[in-house]
């Protein structure tokens, strides 16, 4: 299992559009990295327990993540389009190589690569379309492995696991 630290770096500095790391886009696409670990691996890369909030997956292990490693991240203050307050997170450390198995890389490239056109709308429509949102019931434990077993014996998983 990686660590937080190192998802939350790869991310950073993997992802495109920096201005776009917001800390709930870099919870979420962290969420997205270990639900697809857990269809392709059966397991996640990271040892978040997520939570299923009044904001979809969420969890402030991110955020806290960051904070605690000063010397890698950065947390500035800035606005989103419309004026509200926004925290994007950057890795201030451009040679830092997180230490990351192929599995893990993969998962998460395609995560950035399925998500990196997206509005912020599409974004959270495809983070809330994800088995583990609708099939649990909100404030409950996303236990992704337990989810991904049950999922992958629906007729939906079936039918689009040769496509994924």
């Amino acid at each position: 299992m990686a660590s937080l630290k190192d998802v939350v770096a790869y991310l950073l500095l993997s992802y495109p559009d920096k201005d776009a790391l917001s800390n709930g886009r870099v919870t979420k696409l962290v969420y997205l990295s270990d639900w697809r670990h857990v269809l392709i691996e059966g397991k996640q890369i990271t040892s978040v327990e997520w939570i299923f909030d009044n904001f979809g997956p969420f969890v402030w292990d991110v955020m806290e993540t960051a904070r605690a490693h000063p010397d890698l991240f950065r947390i500035e203050q800035t606005e989103t389009v419309l004026g509200s307050p926004k925290r994007v997170l950057r890795c201030i450390d451009t040679e830092y190589r997180p230490k990351l198995g192929v599995s893990e890389r993969a998962a998460i490239d395609h995560v950035i690569k399925a998500t990196l056109t997206l509005s912020w709308e599409a974004f959270i429509r495809l983070v809330y379309s994800t088995y583990p949102i609708v099939a649990s019931e909100r404030y409950s434990s996303l236990d992704l492995e337990a989810l991904a077993r049950e999922y992958k014996e629906t007729v939906l998983y079936r039918e689009v696991a040769p496509q994924v």
